[in-house]
């Protein structure tokens, strides 16, 4: 029998190759590769898997109460207004927030900067049973310190090794590791902007500071491109999802993560007591 269209694996689809240079503009931000046939079909979709995911995430929440260390890191990347926040609320907000971490990762406080780069990052992952997500996370010490020189070459230079390094040792410790990269067209994120300045209950998500950041966009684009050729590895691949639909975003990034839920397919733990005994004594209380 013929898998459906949205039962193929979506990994392989927007996996990143390891080992070649990323070429941003070789991929079409309007794109839907394996999604549902239009927007209707995409919400549908993802509302479906909405239990599915729920009850996963629950179980690997529950494991880790018996011992089970693995764990979900989702690491959201891409430009402004391309769906970092939206992400969060629409496909997160479908756990259970007790078994979830989010960080949302802004300028280094003083504090921080009395450290390594990575020491922040560190005090942010997920603990065992839980899905963390990073809204912007350690690549941005090798994106806008790149875009606006806030480090010496040789410095960021060294950085890549490092977070692969640093993300190698996290998957031996049992984190699952989700790269994505939000790809958003230069024209729709003037489109988002303007909607934010149109709409009077979403200015406050607008900043004067956007307009200097969107004038460096080619500069981000190489910076990304080099995050992603350098730091693409077989045990932390970057995933591209095209961003300019956002059901599709929505979509892909549910997919994705329910594809390596299902694969690690976490168990509720056996009760360590004797369930009959204390249902006997429960009754014999009401008796």
């Amino acid at each position: 029998m013929a898998r459906k269209r949205d039962e193929a694996p979506l990994r392989d689809l927007l996996r990143l190759p390891v080992g070649e240079p990323a070429d941003l503009s070789a991929y079409d931000t309007g794109a839907t590769p394996g999604g549902p046939d239009d927007k209707a079909a995409g919400l549908a979709a993802t509302a479906r898997m909405g239990k599915e995911l729920a009850g996963l995430q629950e179980r690997l929440w529950a494991a880790a109460t018996a011992g089970d260390r693995r764990r979900i890191l989702l690491v959201l990347q891409g430009m402004d207004t391309s769906g970092k926040g939206g992400t969060v609320k629409h496909v997160i907000g479908l756990f259970n927030p007790a078994g979830c971490r989010i960080h949302a990762f802004k300028a280094p406080t003083c504090e921080e900067r009395q450290h390594d780069f990575l020491w922040r990052v560190a005090k942010a992952l997920p603990r065992p049973g839980e899905t963390g997500i990073f809204d912007r996370s350690h690549y941005e010490d090798v994106l806008i310190a790149k875009v606006r020189s806030l480090a010496p070459i040789g410095e960021l230079e060294s950085r890549y090794d490092r977070i692969n390094g640093f993300e190698a040792s996290l998957t031996d410790d049992g984190v699952t590791i989700i790269k994505c990269f939000l790809h958003i067209s230069y024209d729709e994120q003037l489109r988002r902007l303007l909607k934010r300045l149109d709409t009077p209950h979403k200015r406050w998500k607008f900043n004067p500071g956007d307009i200097d950041e969107r004038a460096r966009w080619p500069t981000y684009q190489r910076a990304y491109e080099t995050a992603l050729t350098r730091c693409a590895t077989r045990a932390a691949p970057w995933y591209l999802v095209p961003a300019d639909h956002k059901w599709y975003r929505n979509w892909a990034i549910s997919r994705l993560l329910l594809e390596y839920l299902r694969e690690l397919d976490p168990q509720y733990p056996a009760a360590e007591f004797d369930v009959e005994e204390c249902r006997a004594l429960l009754l014999a209380e009401e008796g």
